[in-house]
């Protein structure tokens, strides 16, 4: 059925309330429209225009449930079939509440600057844990002996490692005066992919990684990286001998550096889910190096499970690698302006 033409003017309307500052009058249009065309209003053009009015009404209260209003709102547009003008839209929202420290989930310590039940609990833990370090401290306890066995071999408790990604970019529509710097976090799978995790370590620390681009970028799939010789998707190589060359099994180093890569890790169990870290290759086996890809929000590559070895995931600021996955890109998916990696740092 058309769409009445009583239902078009109101969505006019309300955008350009929005666009003249009246946020909630845009919010009373729709609401007015809902209520007379009923069904009709049930669509991704009503969805957008109520989570960009919310957008506008967060922008200038920087309350958290206007922010989270408005990202549900945005999905429920997507869910009604908006277009990625819509998806970037929601994904600067997102970055605006990863820079506020506003999250999604229900779960939250504080919420408009006042503690939750879960802060208040979480005060309390710490009050009681702080009461019962004061009294081994005033006991003359030396407090690493609470934590040794009987039979202390010394034997360090591996540990899985965290690296932050310093990343610069250009969001989508906008040009190089526009470009901002986000951190984003990612917890290392050390046990389920050691050889990877090493790498990308040593990687790291050796300082390969910084001042690298994303040299490849597809919405809706993932962001790739880690070229440190080429700077273009052609190189890249492990940190140091793994006992493969080219992909090859080789009982001595290379011939070259080059040519150092790392075995797969494929099998260990993990999968591409969204938010999570993965090592480029060639299509033969064993041929990683020092390129990685990182899966945005909404991506779930399930074809490149027990393919490709996934050894990481994105704890914080995963929804600056969404925003990233949608910026303007131009031939061979490379970004019009480049996405850098300013750094990568271990901790």
């Amino acid at each position: 059925m058309p769409t009445p033409q009583a239902l078009k003017d109101a969505w006019d309307e309300a955008r350009s309330q929005t666009e003249r500052g009246d946020p909630e009058g845009a919010l009373k249009t729709m609401r007015s429209a809902w209520d007379t065309h009923g069904k009709d209003a049930d669509d991704h053009r009503t969805w957008t225009i109520v989570a960009d009015a919310e957008a506008k009404i967060a922008g200038e209260s920087t309350r958290p449930k206007d922010y989270r209003k408005s990202i549900k709102h945005y999905e429920k547009a997507l869910d009604k079939g908006a277009g990625k003008d819509v998806r970037r839209q929601m994904n600067k929202v997102r970055a605006d509440m990863d820079e506020r420290g506003i999250g999604m989930g229900s779960f939250r310590l504080y919420d408009d600057g006042s503690p939750t039940v879960y802060g208040v609990f979480a005060l309390f833990a710490v009050g009681m844990l702080l009461l019962v370090s004061l009294r081994y401290v005033d006991g003359g306890l030396d407090l690493s002996d609470i934590f040794a066995s009987d039979d202390d071999d010394s034997t360090p408790i591996s540990v899985g490692s965290t690296a932050q990604l310093s990343i610069s970019y250009v969001p989508a529509g906008m040009s190089e005066s526009d470009r901002v710097t986000v951190a984003v976090m990612i917890d290392l799978y050390s046990e389920d992919a050691p050889v990877h995790v090493d790498n990308f370590v040593k990687l790291a620390q050796n300082g390969d990684y910084d001042n690298t681009i994303f040299h490849r970028i597809i919405d809706n799939f993932m962001i790739q990286g880690g070229d440190f010789t080429n700077m273009d998707g052609t190189g890249g190589h492990a940190a140091e001998f793994y006992g493969y060359c080219n992909g090859q099994p080789s009982a001595s180093a290379c011939s070259s550096e080059d040519a150092y890569t790392i075995p797969d890790e494929a099998n260990n169990g993990r999968v591409h889910d969204p938010c999570t870290l993965s090592m480029a290759k060639t299509s033969s086996p064993n041929t990683g190096g020092s390129q990685f890809f990182v899966i945005p929000e909404d991506s779930n590559p399930t074809h490149l499970d027990g393919v490709h070895t996934v050894f990481g995931t994105v704890t914080s600021g995963c929804s600056f690698v969404t925003a990233i996955s949608s910026v303007d890109t131009g031939s061979n998916d490379r970004p019009v302006y480049d996405v850098r990696l300013e750094s990568v740092t271990i901790s």
